[in-house]
């Protein structure tokens, strides 16, 4: 991976601030779920989606210091549309989840570092939880956020 990529990609990943995952092995199974979930995929938008998420967990993994696989060589007619649609996916979720905490008023909003997929009410209240916020608001606040905060799948 090109040098200026790696460092941009390390700033995007802190910027995420996403917790570290234990035990290590989490992250060797996030990434064989997303080799099969992209081995699965039919359209050309599933598999760039899938490839996307199986990019994102290497280089998850790789960050948080538990490298269970390498990243593929960097080949620019290839690999542009994943790390462009990687960034906006990742980076769209972020944020629906740190707008959700914030309409909810939540006392440490800041905290809520979140990239799982918005668009299941279950996925809305294990963030609830997990970040002590009323999960029947959260998920409330979610709906109607959902309505206007583009999501890609």
């Amino acid at each position: 991976m090109p040098r200026h990529l790696d460092a941009f990609l390390r700033r995007w990943h802190r910027m995420l601030g996403l917790q570290r995952q234990s035990p290590p092995s989490w992250y060797r199974d996030r990434v064989r779920e997303e080799l099969h979930e992209r081995r699965t995929a039919k359209t050309t938008l599933q598999k760039l989606s899938e490839t996307s998420d199986v990019f994102f967990a290497i280089i998850r993994a790789n960050y948080d210091g538990f490298a269970v696989k390498k990243t593929p060589p960097f080949v620019a007619s290839r690999h542009l549309p994943v790390y462009a649609y990687m960034l906006g996916k990742y980076t769209l979720r972020w944020g629906f989840y740190q707008a959700a905490a914030k309409l909810c008023r939540a006392p440490r909003y800041n905290d809520v570092r979140e990239v799982v997929n918005p668009a299941k009410d279950s996925k809305l209240q294990e963030v609830a939880l997990r970040h002590q916020i009323d999960p029947e608001k959260f998920k409330q606040v979610g709906r109607r956020l959902r309505w206007v905060w583009p999501l890609l799948p």
